[in-house]
């Protein structure tokens, strides 16, 4: 069974940067709305909470009960997911003073902490946010902060559970893919062992076992989407696929 990451998506432009900083480092995982975690899937090593385009008390906002995740995977928020983690629990997030986009400096950070093991001094970070958090629940405890932010990143005592204000995934914050990879191999201890061709030999054999001599037709659009899924098909049953080219 393929070990994975869950990412849950609450609207993020970046979502799709950290699945693939994930895929750089060898790691599977999935993403999925940010309600349809899949429970009673095995294969779950941890979970991150992706950023959002709404803030944390709007009526509209994406929200979603932790219960059944926490405590049961290690969780790490990033910007949204750090808010929205801190403000369901108790915190308080409001707008900030100005919008802050753009690089920022992790003055101090807990080197002891898991979470930024292998960073350095002073590191470049990415902000891309419009609200703050401002407190944090009394059994949260600051690991980092900026010139600028105070609460940059957060730990829950007693728990394997992060947030941070702040994006590792895109290529500005210069340790962000060091974050990720502590995060992901020594908390989640996700073992690094796959790539895109293994991902493309097992989802063929599992399309043999599935498909066995059943004749499949595939409606083929030519984007890329179903071309990956025609490519798939035909290395799994050949000449058993009939794509109809859809002309959208």
């Amino acid at each position: 069974m393929q070990e994975k990451i869950i990412i849950l998506d609450f609207g993020s432009q970046t979502t799709q940067l950290i699945g693939r900083r994930l895929r750089e480092l060898n790691v599977y995982c999935e993403i999925v709305p940010y309600n349809k975690f899949p429970y009673g899937d095995e294969s779950v090593k941890g979970v991150i909470l992706s950023g959002s385009p709404f803030s944390v008390y709007d009526k509209s906002a994406f929200k979603v009960d932790l219960g059944g995740i926490r405590g049961k995977y290690p969780i790490l928020g990033i910007c949204y997911g750090a808010q929205f983690i801190s403000y369901s629990n108790g915190g308080r997030v409001e707008p900030a003073g100005t919008r802050e986009y753009g690089r920022a400096h992790l003055g101090s950070f807990d080197s002891e902490n898991v979470l930024f093991k292998g960073v350095r001094k002073n590191t470049q970070v990415w902000m891309s946010h419009g609200d703050t958090i401002t407190a944090i629940p009394d059994n949260f405890k600051i690991i980092a902060s900026t010139d600028k932010v105070a609460i940059a990143a957060y730990q829950v005592s007693g728990e394997e559970m992060w947030g941070v204000q702040f994006h590792p995934e895109v290529f500005h914050s210069e340790d962000g893919t060091q974050m990720l990879r502590n995060f992901v191999v020594d908390v989640c201890g996700c073992s690094q062992s796959w790539s895109a061709a293994s991902f493309v030999d097992t989802t063929v054999a599992e399309l043999k076992e599935q498909l066995g001599n059943d004749r499949v037709i595939l409606g083929l659009s030519g984007g890329v989407d179903s071309s990956v899924a025609a490519v798939l098909l035909h290395r799994a049953i050949g000449k058993n696929l009939t794509c109809i080219f859809v002309d959208h």
